[in-house]
């Protein structure tokens, strides 16, 4: 008789369902997780992620394509910077840290560049570990790796993050690099760009950080991250160092609220997949077998935010209508409520919340009727 299968292996099977038969899993990289950090509550970008199901192929399939993501054009625009920063062994990346966050350390004439090629996710982590164990043991010099392996428990799941670079410094201590197309001009870049790039760079620090914990003693991983763009117009590498605490802080709390991926899945009616080769009614209940929490925000970090968006709108809730107007209506959770109550046709006039929507709608009353005269 063939061996029991354990707690982890029931769940890599059932999470193998999910994405349906021969289905490859889609990698949960560090964007997609800290878009799912930013939303712990949604249930059905959590157990899609940890499934590894592609959302821009199920929003395709849904009838509700993503326009989510990079371009071709940015991608290889991307590419050929990162090429250029990294290039003559990375001497130009280490001078920009240096410069940026170290200069009390010897200027770095030259670094060890370790090779961290590795059979599969498991192997490049493991290779990735013993790299930063081995920079450590000798101080005094510096060492760059290039897209490093690491991985982090996401609600029970692994999720395997390929930073673009980790800079040990002479000290021992741990920087991590990221490797931005959008310009800096004059200085400075688009503070939405700047918060996404600081947000991803959080998860990195949080594996990182999992990884110096294993080490005696452990290294110090700095929570100030070093975002490389191009200078203005041009293709000329420019740096800046960026204080990621909060965005740290913020990520690892959202983490530990996150519905562990197992819980989730064992809700889910048996036979549920969602694969989208499966008819477009089959695939639909599948999907909205599992609750969604919509907000605005999604539409510029998950591909399945036209479809969820559309479902929110038709059902009435005010999640559609942000975060901040949903905290502020308490226990009234559709339009045609925080409607009904301003109009006092229902509601608690003792509740806030009720109270503050039917003088809104007083107010709105008095100024239209002046408006008249």
């Amino acid at each position: 008789m063939p061996p029991p299968r354990t707690r982890g292996t029931a769940l890599r099977h059932r999470l193998a369902e999910l994405r349906g038969p021969d289905v490859p899993a889609k990698a949960l990289d560090a964007r997609a997780l800290a878009a799912l950090a930013a939303n712990p509550g949604c249930a059905r970008r959590a157990i899609l992620d940890g499934a590894g199901v592609n959302k821009a192929a199920l929003a395709s399939a849904l009838g509700s394509p993503s326009a989510f993501g990079q371009s071709q054009f940015a991608l290889t625009r991307g590419n050929a910077f990162e090429a250029k920063v990294k290039a003559d062994g990375g001497a130009e990346l280490l001078r920009l840290v240096h410069e940026k966050l170290d200069r009390s350390a010897e200027p770095p004439a030259e670094a060890r560049v370790p090779d961290l090629t590795a059979t599969g996710p498991q192997g490049r982590t493991a290779r990735t570990a013993l790299e930063l164990r081995e920079a450590t043991s000798h101080p005094g010099a510096w060492t760059l790796l290039d897209h490093p392996m690491l991985a982090l428990d996401v609600a029970g799941s692994p999720a395997f993050l390929e930073p673009d670079a980790v800079v040990v410094h002479p000290d021992g201590s741990w920087t991590v690099v990221e490797i931005k197309s959008f310009p800096l001009l004059d200085g400075s870049a688009d503070p939405a760009k700047v918060g996404a790039a600081a947000r991803q760079a959080a998860v990195y620090v949080l594996a990182l950080e999992e990884v110096a914990a294993r080490l005696d003693p452990s290294p110090h991983v700095r929570h100030r991250i070093l975002l490389v763009c191009p200078r203005d117009f041009s293709n000329l590498p420019a740096a800046s160092a960026v204080d990621i605490r909060k965005q740290r802080a913020v990520t690892a709390r959202q983490l530990t609220r996150l519905t562990r991926i197992e819980d989730i899945a064992e809700t889910l009616p048996e036979g549920t997949c969602f694969s989208p080769e499966l008819p477009a009614d089959e695939l639909t209940a599948a999907v909205e077998s599992v609750p969604a929490t919509y907000a605005p925000e999604c539409l510029s970090a998950c591909e399945l935010a036209f479809h969820c968006r559309a479902r929110s709108r038709e059902t009435g809730a005010v999640t559609s209508l942000g975060r901040p107007v949903r905290a502020e209506l308490g226990g009234l959770t559709t339009v045609a409520d925080v409607l009904a109550a301003a109009r006092g046709e229902a509601g608690d006039p003792a509740d806030p919340a009720v109270a503050a929507l039917r003088r809104a709608a007083a107010l709105r009353a008095e100024a239209l009727e002046a408006a008249c005269r």
